[in-house]
């Protein structure tokens, strides 16, 4: 840190610094427990919504955008198909390769998990918070996006 410790700003900054992280932590973890997709582990959770975002792709290519073995990332993807949340088919320029994507049901269990996790995060919003704390927090998030864009 190239600020001085003794500074109370500085020391002050580290701890809502510390407390964002925390929270926001604890905050996955409440929008994780709405969503009931299961109990799928963070990694395979992951290549579901890299998939979504990134659309259609090979093992190889999923395991490298995941920083993964491709023989790890097929075991997931095992998973995955078996669950009905992954199809493949034959890569027609390389036939030893799968071209993966989410089946329909995926897609529509994905927009329900956010529906869910929209639905508890605006009932939270509105029954525990006042109007005035209601503002406070939609400026609180402008501030977020601000420290993101840094």
């Amino acid at each position: 840190m190239s600020e001085r410790p003794d500074d109370p700003e500085a020391a002050r900054a580290l701890a809502v610094a510390g407390e964002i992280r925390v929270l926001i932590g604890q905050l996955r973890q409440r929008l994780r427990e709405q969503s009931h997709l299961g109990d799928f582990s963070l990694t395979q959770l992951q290549v579901l919504v890299w998939l979504e975002s990134e659309g259609p792709a090979t093992v190889t290519s999923i395991a490298r955008a995941q920083g993964m073995r491709p023989q790890s990332m097929g075991e997931t993807l095992a998973v995955l198909k078996t669950a009905g949340l992954v199809s493949g088919v034959p890569d027609p320029n390389d036939g030893r390769q799968t071209i993966l994507s989410l089946t329909a049901d995926c897609r529509e269990k994905i927009k329900a998990a956010r529906a869910a996790k929209d639905d508890w995060l605006f009932r939270a919003i509105r029954s525990k918070l006042t109007q005035a704390e209601q503002k406070q927090l939609a400026t609180g998030v402008e501030l977020l996006k601000r420290l993101i864009e840094s």
